[in-house]
């Protein structure tokens, strides 16, 4: 059972995530050194349906890392004399958001589940890929670049028509990373405090927006579960019983914003919102989704996009690729997974080889935009871009 420690306070103290801890608590090596480990089940419930929100108030103990959203249930597709098929939300995006809310900062994680998806296979020191696992995209195998697991289930492909008839199961799961990576833990979250106020939101998307059906047709998800668990580091003791804490002085951000804003054929210009002083842009990655509902995420290829890039300021533009291809192939590079051909990912990275050398500092580059060039062969029917990006802040800045 879980002891919850007490922070003493007498003499100086640093504030960290808007806890006091005793400055000579904040011994990174020592840390290291000696925490171990845990992972803890947080929430066990039915899922409630369609449009739900599960609301999760997460123990308070340790230093928290990230969370695991696990979700099992059956699809049950009955066609009648009708039809079913399923959009291309489906499956990562049933798990419309995501939030999680830390010790004052709210929404420090704010994205839907493929971008969840998608920010794993980006992850720090995680060195696993989706080769090989075979799932159905537009009707068709595909055995890369999905962000599936070969233990996931998808139940139906993803933009599949004419969906037959039966009972498929269901489980898919989403890692949220509170920290940027668990070995460094910067933006872990310190828990173990009466103070803390630690809870996730998780939104499950409607079901028309998942699944078309026609006629007498209809989808339902039975026996459905959710499960969160935590990927927790405890809190050593030294040898006059004071606690032993890593420097948690930073919040990790994840934030996905939906933009609909003149878009057109040829280059187009995103200014990230919430720009300012002591934020430190890790990465940021992002969709084009088009046509009348359902949409589809556009593909990344010669055919449909072609320059590539990231400006500030009047025009300086420090990274400038000449084919958003060439830039799926330097992603392809970096992760070992091909996020820009199934769901049309494209990602300006500072982060994933070193972070403290290449990381772009939002307080000296003002007006940070995204460069994205479509090419005049695409027919655009109301299209958006859906962008995220992953911040590092100082506690106090705000996210």
């Amino acid at each position: 059972m879980t002891q919850q420690l007490q922070v003493q306070t007498a003499g100086p103290t640093r504030y960290m995530q808007g806890v006091a801890v005793p400055a000579e608590s904040v011994d990174p090596v020592q840390f290291m050194a000696r925490t171990r480990r845990r992972v803890n089940n947080e929430y066990s419930r039915s899922w409630q349906g369609f449009g739900s929100t599960d609301n999760v108030e997460l123990k308070k103990s340790d230093i928290i890392a990230g969370l695991i959203v696990r979700f099992q249930g059956s699809l049950v597709v009955t066609p009648g004399t009708g039809t079913v098929s399923s959009t291309r939300r489906w499956p990562y995006d049933f798990l419309n958001a995501a939030k999680f809310t830390a010790n004052g900062q709210s929404n420090l994680i704010n994205v839907s589940g493929l971008k969840l998806k998608c920010r794993e296979y980006m992850a720090p020191y995680m060195d696993f890929d989706d080769r090989g696992v075979s799932q159905i995209v537009n009707g068709a195998a595909v055995v890369g670049g999905t962000f599936s697991l070969s233990s996931e289930s998808w139940g139906v492909g993803s933009g599949t028509s004419n969906i037959a008839g039966g009972t498929y199961p269901v489980d898919l799961v989403w890692w949220v990373p509170v920290a940027e990576d668990e070995v460094d833990l910067h933006g872990a979250i310190f828990a173990q405090t009466a103070s803390t106020d630690l809870t996730s939101a998780l939104t499950w998307e409607l079901a028309a927006n998942l699944f078309v059906t026609t006629g007498n047709a209809t989808v339902a998800l039975n026996s459905g579960q959710v499960q969160v668990d935590t990927i927790k580091y405890s809190i050593p003791l030294d040898a006059n019983g004071q606690i032993i804490v890593p420097d948690l002085s930073t919040f990790h951000s994840l934030i996905q914003t939906r933009s609909a804003n003149n878009i057109g054929i040829g280059p187009n210009e995103y200014r990230l919102i919430g720009q300012g002083a002591g934020k430190t842009l890790l990465r940021v990655y992002w969709q084009t989704w088009n046509g009348n509902n359902p949409q589809t995420p556009i593909a990344v290829n010669d055919t449909n996009y072609g320059e590539t890039a990231y400006r500030f300021g009047g025009n300086e533009t420090p990274d400038d690729w000449q084919t958003a291809q060439h830039l799926r192939y330097f992603n392809e590079r970096l992760y070992n997974t091909d996020i820009g051909g199934v769901w049309g990912f494209r990602c300006h990275d500072f982060a994933a080889q070193n972070a403290f050398r290449d990381a772009i500092d939002l307080g000296t580059t003002p007006d940070f935009r995204i460069v994205d060039t479509i090419q005049s062969g695409v027919t655009l029917t109301n299209p958006a871009v859906e962008y995220v990006q992953e911040i590092i802040f100082q506690a106090g800045q705000g996210a």
